[in-house]
């Protein structure tokens, strides 16, 4: 792809950081890339001033940190205030994500953290206040995420057939 703005090394990284981005230092990953440290250093620098990298945030267990109850609300806006409102209830009380659906009637998904029902109906009672229509709301039993690691093409030593070689662009 001419236009990908990745190439092997670079989502290799992506991958090893998705895996453990608190533990992975410099030298580990190059270590399992067959490149420098200072490689590894200066690619991360540049997908970060990139934007391809956004932070370094912890997987939280809500739950074992005291916040039991974990709520998705299905809320619809008009599309032309979508990301406007996204940034709203943003700020509403225990609301840690929001996302924009592309399109339809149920276009914005809030998810709200709290220790109570009470709390709960105080953060609906906010993102109603904003002008959101909750079209529904379930509770959350548990979240499954794993690192993406399809970015369409091998990684050293996975292919003997590859044509790039990961360290051919030291820097």
């Amino acid at each position: 792809m001419e236009n990908d703005p990745l190439d092997n090394l670079d989502r290799r990284i992506l991958h090893l950081l998705q895996l453990d981005a608190r533990g992975a230092s410099d030298t580990d990953i190059a270590d399992e890339t067959d490149v420098t440290g200072t490689t590894i250093h200066n690619r991360i620098k540049q997908l970060e001033e990139q934007g391809i990298i956004t932070g370094y945030n912890p997987e939280l267990d809500y739950e074992r940190a005291g916040y039991p109850m974990q709520v998705l609300f299905i809320c619809s806006t008009d599309l032309s205030r979508r990301s406007e409102m996204a940034e709203e209830a943003l700020e509403v009380r225990g609301v840690v994500n929001v996302r924009e659906m592309l399109s339809g009637e149920e276009n914005l998904h809030v998810e709200v953290v709290a220790e109570s029902t009470s709390e709960v109906e105080e953060s609906t009672d906010q993102l109603d206040a904003l002008g959101l229509r909750i079209v529904s709301s379930n509770i959350l039993a548990e979240e499954h995420i794993q690192p993406w690691n399809h970015f369409h093409q091998k990684f050293a030593g996975e292919d003997p057939d590859a044509a790039e070689e990961i360290g051919s662009s030291e820097e």
